[in-house]
């Protein structure tokens, strides 16, 4: 296991891209027992501090949401010395408040998928607190570094993470509406629950792109002038976002977080219902690196 802490930053639509052509720093292609991450890991260093740079959607953003190898990527991460995640993923909106090329750092979801890998522990009853979604204090990393940056961020919003790769039905749509969620996306799950598995620390920045299809597009606009709107809408609260994460990367040091305890580096310590004298030696060697101290 890599023995520098660094924080991890997995980038999403738009902001996976940007900050891939970026990123400058040492890649490395790596295997787990769940396979191959989405794409190479890339650490280097922001505003001094020590980050791994993943891209969610692989190189080129040639995977689908479903896709998406989640368990490769966090238990990668956490391989490479990964302490903290704070990741980004684009959204569509469900409220007025929330518009787009705002920015919403979540606090609660709602997981609708259903194709996805969503534990480590296919051969153990292992059971995580998951009441509160989203690290508090990297919430509150996030919701400071937004103050000095020249957007709207939200400081809380409830996520509704669907399947995919299609988009919602108005009725979805409305229903989810209903339900009081505010933004609608397809990667926070199970992305986040895996990193509560892995004991990291997580924090999930959205970026809504276009009001999702509750609210009527103006009659007069054409699908090619809605996507154009759409991925403008994209790029500029890219821009936005990746200031609000270097800046938060920048505060992190400030505060020495890489080595501050946190109480979901303990998340397993009341988790695993197993008997652990029955736990398997392929078992350990499978999990070693996120169970190994309780063992």
């Amino acid at each position: 296991m890599n023995q520098i802490k660094r924080i991890g930053i997995i980038g999403g639509s738009g902001l996976g891209q940007a900050l891939a052509s970026q990123t400058k720093g040492k890649s490395h292609d790596i295997n787990t027992p769940f396979g191959k991450p989405s794409a190479p890991i890339i650490t280097t260093e922001l505003e001094g501090v020590p980050i791994a740079f993943l891209a969610r959607h692989g190189e080129g953003h040639m995977l689908n949401p479903s896709a998406v190898p989640y368990r490769a990527n966090i238990y990668a991460l956490k391989m490479m010395g990964v302490t903290h995640i704070i990741a980004s993923g684009a959204t569509g909106s469900l409220v007025e408040e929330m518009a787009p090329k705002h920015l919403v750092v979540i606090d609660q979801v709602i997981d609708k998928t259903f194709k996805r890998q969503s534990s480590f522990f296919d051969e153990l009853a292992v059971h995580v607190d998951f009441a509160y979604p989203f690290c508090e204090s990297m919430r509150a990393l996030l919701i400071n570094a937004g103050k000095d940056i020249d957007t709207t961020l939200h400081s809380s919003g409830t996520y509704v993470c669907m399947e995919g790769p299609q988009f919602s039905t108005r009725g979805e749509s409305l229903l989810h509406k209903s339900w009081g969620a505010h933004l609608i996306g397809m990667t926070c799950m199970p992305e986040a629950k895996l990193a509560r598995e892995a004991e990291i620390p997580y924090a999930l920045l959205a970026l809504p792109t276009d009001y999702d299809c509750w609210r009527p597009h103006e009659g007069s606009i054409d699908k090619h002038s809605l996507m154009t709107e759409i991925i403008g809408n994209l790029n500029a609260a890219t821009d936005n976002a990746i200031n609000l994460i270097t800046k938060a990367v920048k505060n992190a040091g400030e505060m020495d977080l890489l080595n501050t305890p946190n109480e979901h580096h303990q998340a397993l310590e009341m988790g695993i219902w197993s008997d652990k004298s029955k736990i398997t030696p392929a078992q350990k060697e499978k999990l070693g690196i996120i169970i190994s101290k309780y063992l």
